[in-house]
């Protein structure tokens, strides 16, 4: 008949480990489809760079500063030419990163970096134009005095004598180990107080003796 509803047919009966296994299939697929969560890497808080030990939470502008050699327009010459952003935190670097900034310190010729960038240039022994960093640049700085004490330049016998070597005034500066100023004056003062009495004790005696004789 028309107005009589008609019965919904019976699911067939399913396997229970079929269910089972569609169900952990289902939620496999969407722990896979579900967005994975950020991990926040850790900075780091010492970084080694060309022998020094650097500051991690600094931006890379400021923390290089302290490897010697490394002035402030040279951080920013090296960070244009290598394309690394100053104001990245160094400790958030990569070992392929910091091995890259240190190839740049070294070698900035390489990286298209003009001449006038860098600090040695024309070197006395090879003539060669250096960038030099780091414990290099003490090692050149005590070879070049020595070098210009064994020649026995001007310059070089300044050094030996341990007086400034820049035409630098002499009467007030570099005065080591000497007495200046009130303290010389007082030290005068009793010099000359000492020999005044030693002046007054010796007529003194004088007297007595010549008595002595009369005396006799």
């Amino acid at each position: 008949m028309m107005g009589e509803k008609k019965d919904k047919p019976e699911k067939a009966f399913e396997d229970p480990e079929k269910q089972d296994k569609a169900d952990k299939q289902k939620a496999e697929k969407e722990q896979k489809e579900k967005p994975k969560p950020k991990e926040e890497k850790r900075l780091l808080v010492l970084v080694r760079v060309l022998g020094a030990d650097l500051d991690g939470e600094k931006s890379v502008g400021h923390a290089i500063l302290d490897i010697k050699g490394v002035s402030h327009s040279f951080v920013k010459a090296i960070c244009t030419a290598a394309k690394v952003d100053m104001n990245r935190k160094l400790g958030s670097f990569t070992e392929a990163e910091i091995a890259e900034l240190e190839a740049a310190i070294k070698d900035p010729a390489k990286f298209g970096l003009p001449e006038w960038v860098m600090n040695r240039r024309r070197d006395v022994e090879t003539g060669a134009t250096m960038h030099m960093s780091g414990l290099d640049v003490d090692m050149a700085e005590k070879f070049d005095i020595q070098r210009m004490v064994d020649a026995k330049s001007y310059k070089g016998v300044r050094h030996m004598l341990g007086l400034p070597v820049r035409g630098q005034r002499t009467r007030a500066s570099f005065r080591h180990n000497k007495a200046v100023g009130v303290v010389k004056k007082a030290i005068r003062m009793a010099q000359a107080g000492a020999g005044g009495a030693a002046a007054t004790a010796a007529p003194a005696a004088k007297p007595d003796a010549k008595a002595g004789e009369k005396k006799k």
